[in-house]
């Protein structure tokens, strides 16, 4: 995806060109999309609107859905959680529809700061082991930023180290946060990276980490890494620390072309989003959570609550990454007609959102993808 030209997904398969489009050509070490058409021919996804601008962005993406005749039909549910047996979880009406359809679009979800529910995104994780983040990041031709030669993909380890949730206050003024790393999840991703560089003409893989301050717990990640990479003679293997890679793709971000990086979880975040700034901003980057059982893409900026319902949102984010969930479910045609759209309408500059620089609101800038469709 983001190619430069109107190349087809065979080839982006073929070839290491700038794109995500291939992300999810091939699923081995996860399950494949394994939904079924249904009496309509049509196959049914799990859509979370989301909050704050989340549902305006979610209408537009069915919107250019619709007038591209995919086979999609949207079984919305509502994730806002509830208390059960005395802990807040996610409702089971949405666990169902997830498990039956395996695979999700989400919009944005807020996070309350410093209180209240824990992060929903962090519980749709845990509930789908959803074990890897897969953070795709392309400079788009004619939407001028800093640099036009970013192409990095990241995957993130998604279900423990720092988020893994767990903090408790020893004495007062004195709170203790634990750093959950295992072999098995750092293994797990590892392989998926290993994967994903050898499906999609990436020679090398990069391990992030901050071993020489953490010895045992990013020592172990490495130790995973070091394994994996003995079963990929084919894909070379480095390591390097996190400061370090930020330094290096802020000045230049052109060596990071050919590689995947992976990274457990704190430091994915962190590097993801310095990634999308490159491009432009969380607006215009898409994200895929994949699972064994299950996969989850979704929208990584926030619900912007300031201009919620005054339709200024840009769905971009939203947009691109429901066509890296169209590829995982093989409907490649229909992906690869709705990014020339949008990529074009973005690269044009006459209908996109005030954040890209534009004038434009939601709806001006969802009939603009729909004309050129």
């Amino acid at each position: 995806m983001f190619a430069r030209s109107a190349r087809s997904i065979a080839t982006s398969l073929r070839t290491p060109v700038r794109g995500y489009a291939s992300a999810f050509g091939s699923s081995t070490p996860t399950s494949a999309f394994a939904g079924k058409k249904g009496a309509s021919g049509n196959y049914t996804v799990t859509l979370i609107p989301g909050d704050g601008i989340g549902p305006e962005i979610a209408t537009a993406v069915k919107s250019i859905f619709s007038a591209a005749k995919a086979p999609i039909d949207w079984e919305e549910v509502d994730v806002t959680p509830i208390l059960k047996d005395g802990k807040t979880v996610i409702p089971d009406a949405a666990i169902h529809s997830i498990k039956k359809n395996t695979v999700a679009l989400k919009g944005p979800l807020a996070t309350p700061i410093g209180k209240g529910h824990v992060s929903l995104n962090l519980t749709l994780r845990r509930t789908f082991s959803l074990f890897a983040n897969v953070r795709p990041c392309v400079s788009i031709q004619g939407y001028k930023t800093a640099y036009d030669n970013v192409n990095t993909v990241l995957i993130r380890e998604n279900t423990e180290g720092e988020y893994s949730g767990i903090e408790h206050e020893i004495v007062d003024g004195v709170v203790q946060s634990i750093k959950l790393i295992t072999y098995e999840a750092s293994e797990r991703v590892a392989r998926y990276a290993f994967h994903y560089a050898s499906e999609n003409g990436r020679n090398k893989v990069t391990a992030v980490h901050k071993a020489n301050i953490m010895k045992m717990s990013d020592g172990m990640f490495l130790t995973a890494c070091r394994a994996v990479a003995k079963d990929y003679p084919n894909i070379a293997y480095d390591e390097d620390l996190l400061d370090r890679v930020c330094l290096r793709i802020t000045q230049d971000p052109t060596p990071f072309a050919d590689r995947v990086m992976v990274m457990p979880n704190l430091y994915g975040d962190i590097l993801s989003d310095l990634s999308a700034g490159l491009i432009g901003g969380l607006g215009l980057t898409p994200s895929g959570n994949i699972g064994k059982d299950a996969s989850i893409f979704e929208a990584v900026h926030g619900s912007a609550p300031d201009i919620e319902g005054k339709g200024l949102a840009n769905p971009t984010a939203l947009l691109l990454s429901s066509l890296m969930m169209l590829r995982h479910m093989g409907l490649y045609e229909f992906a690869d007609r709705i990014e020339k759209a949008t990529l074009a309408t973005v690269a044009e500059g006459k209908s996109i959102t005030r954040d890209l620089g534009g004038k434009s609101g939601t709806k001006e800038y969802t009939d603009a993808i729909i004309s050129r469709l």
